[in-house]
């Protein structure tokens, strides 16, 4: 018996609590990882490399200066103003992602120190209706960039997204206008905004915050695009070329500043931050 099939998660016959899963397989080598070791490597793939999906309150542990986090996202919560149903109601949809997750919506963030700068850090959730933006999360970046503005912090965003969130049609393709407008305050002020994308990175959120920062960074192997590399085949029927759409390829093709292993990710961060910060600059002793 495989070892991904032993230890797959399970419900003990008494319909007692879950059996937790121990190993993942690595979906680039197919290497059986043991779940701790992965987690305790930033959920790295200890044999290839490859970069596993990230957790959000894992994301901010990582980048974060200790102890030095507050949140400030989750006291928005999604409407339904459409009434939208698709296989299911939205507002039945929404109580299950938020029971999953434990948020209400597919963002989770705070202040921060980042390095030593002062920093409001912003993390989208993929397990949260494949982190889609809607009404929430864009109120949610806009508020970060207010405050950010307004208390002389930068502002980093790690984006993990399948684009735009259907169940919310036009108001949520507003919110790529209003996340736009939301970083003037920033750049008027001359703070600096740092944009992280991960897999995958794609539709409405690659086509506005994402890809407006001063310095924008990548994970090694991220899907981000607009439309997905099928769509775009299908549509132009031609072959894509070999890594089409990963982050590798668009640094070649200048989308990218630079493809950051998470395991040098606080550190490539804190630098950009010390240097572009004015606060960073000083306490350099410049």
């Amino acid at each position: 018996m495989a070892l991904d099939r032993l230890f797959r998660r399970r419900r003990t016959r008494g319909g007692g609590r879950d059996v937790p899963e121990l190993w993942l397989k690595c979906p680039s080598c197919e290497a059986q990882v043991y779940k701790k070791d992965l987690e305790a490597n930033f959920m790295v793939c200890p044999q290839c490399g490859h970069h596993f999906r990230m957790g959000v309150r894992e994301r901010v542990q990582m980048l974060a200066d200790e102890d030095t986090f507050s949140e400030t996202t989750g006291r928005v919560h999604p409407q339904d103003p459409l009434r939208f149903s698709d296989t299911e109601p939205y507002s039945e949809r929404l109580s299950r992602y938020q029971q999953k997750t434990g948020r209400p919506d597919a963002i989770y963030g705070g202040t921060c120190t980042i390095g030593g700068v002062p920093s409001l850090l912003l993390a989208m959730d993929y397990a949260f209706a494949g982190g889609s933006m809607g009404s929430v999360v864009g109120e949610e970046i806009a508020r970060g960039a207010e405050q950010a503005a307004a208390e002389g912090r930068a502002l980093v965003i790690v984006a993990a997204s399948g684009g735009a969130r259907m169940q919310e049609a036009a108001l949520s393709l507003m919110q790529m206008a209003k996340t736009t407008m939301a970083l003037d305050r920033l750049w008027e002020k001359r703070l600096p905004y740092v944009s992280i994308m991960s897999d995958p990175t794609t539709g409405g959120v690659t086509a506005s915050f994402a890809a407006l920062a001063d310095v924008i960074l990548a994970e090694p192997g991220a899907l981000i695009g607009f439309a997905g590399p099928r769509v775009i085949k299908q549509t132009i029927r031609q072959d894509l070329p070999e890594g089409f759409q990963r982050s590798e390829f668009l640094l070649q093709h200048g989308m990218l500043d630079r493809v950051t292993p998470r395991s040098e990710l606080k550190a490539v961060l804190a630098q950009i931050l010390g240097l572009l910060h004015p606060e960073g600059v000083r306490n350099d002793g410049a």
